[in-house]
Order: structure tokens, then sequence, then C-alpha cells
């Protein structure tokens, strides 16, 4: 009953939140809405037992990218109302793929079946004694280490192209040349004299 109770109140709070999130008119207000969708997703994870990925929404998504949008939102002084202006005539084009997408969805729940085997291990998908986190590391370092390997390589590859996309060079700021610093000699910099007693300024 009260793993019910909990399920419909994680799962309204998410759908209620995720409409705001769209309709709310304050951009501040749709990313504090998104973070609300967030960890009301990462509930509904614990209750279906996967504790780890609702940790991991929690870090990741609430910590990270709900944060940083934000931030963004907050310190960049958009003007939202250029933005909205000509977006109705997009609405057309928007019924119709999110049209398509719902069909989409339709025949994919309603023609779904499940093999016999994975059926079969449905009842007990993490063997007794132990945990979610374990069993799901064992899995992605032995059987999947190298698309784990890749996709960290990918979002590496991707962190690197943002830095250097977003990097721009100014002339008037003076930058540091470590090659220049390491090949300075003390005589250069450091003046060493030997002044006479009572005859210092």
């Amino acid at each position: 009953m009260f793993e019910a109770l909990a399920f419909y109140v994680f799962a309204g709070v998410l759908v209620a939140s995720a409409l705001m999130v769209i309709t709310a008119r304050n951009p501040v207000h749709s990313v504090l809405f998104l973070i609300l969708a967030f960890f009301n997703a990462a509930g509904l994870f614990v209750l279906l037992g996967a504790e780890f990925i609702a940790m991991i929404l929690v870090i990741v998504y609430v910590g990270a990218v709900a944060v940083l949008f934000l931030f963004v939102v907050m310190m960049l002084d958009i003007s939202f109302a250029d933005l909205r202006k000509g977006a109705m005539q997009y609405v057309p084009v928007g019924l119709i793929a999110g049209g398509i997408l719902l069909l989409e969805l339709i025949s994919i729940f309603t023609a779904w079946q499940f093999s016999p085997e994975v059926a079969k291990n449905l009842t007990s998908p993490v063997p007794e004694g132990v945990s979610n986190t374990v069993a799901l590391g064992r899995l992605i370092y032995t059987d999947y280490v190298f698309v784990f390997q890749a996709s960290g390589f990918v979002l590496l590859v991707a962190m690197i192209g943002a830095i250097v996309l977003t990097h721009r060079q100014r002339p008037d700021v003076r930058r540091q040349k470590v090659s220049v610093q390491n090949a300075r000699r003390p005589g250069d910099v450091l003046d060493i004299q030997k002044i006479s007693s009572n005859s210092g300024v």
C-alpha cells in the first residue's frame, strides 16, 4: 500500500512539474521545476530498486546540468520575449512530429513481447546477496567495458571541442608564458647592491 501511494505521489508530481517546465513563463521557474522533476524521477527509480540510477540522476542532472542551466539563465541577460516572437509558426510542425512520436510509442508498447529467456530472468535479475550497484558495476566493467570506455572518450572529445570553440583570444590580456619564465635567469630580474652604513635613503 505504501509503495503504491509513493508511486502515485512521485508520478503525479513528476508529470505536473514536467508540464510546468514547458508552460512557465519565467525561465528560472522552468529550471526549478525541472530540478523537481528530476528528484521525483529519482524517487521512482528508488521504488524500482535501481538506487544507483537514482543517485546518478540526482548527482549528475540535478547537481550539474540543471544547476548549470539555472546559472546560465540567471547570468545571461536574454530577452525571452524576443525569442518567443514567431514561435507560433512552428506549432504545426511540432504537433506533426509529436504525433509521429506518439504513434511510434503506441506501436512499440502494443507489439512488445519478451522472449522466454528474458521473461524468466525478470523474476530475479540480480543474484541474491549482490546489491544492484555491484551487479551493475560487474556488468559494465566486464561485458560492456569497451562501450563504457568509448563513451567516456566521446565525452572527453566533446568537452575539449566545446572549450576550443568557445575560447577567444584577447590581445589586451597578458598571458603567462611558462617557457619564458623557466628560461629566465636570476640576474635578469634581481639586482644585488651593497649599501654602506648611513648611506641609505
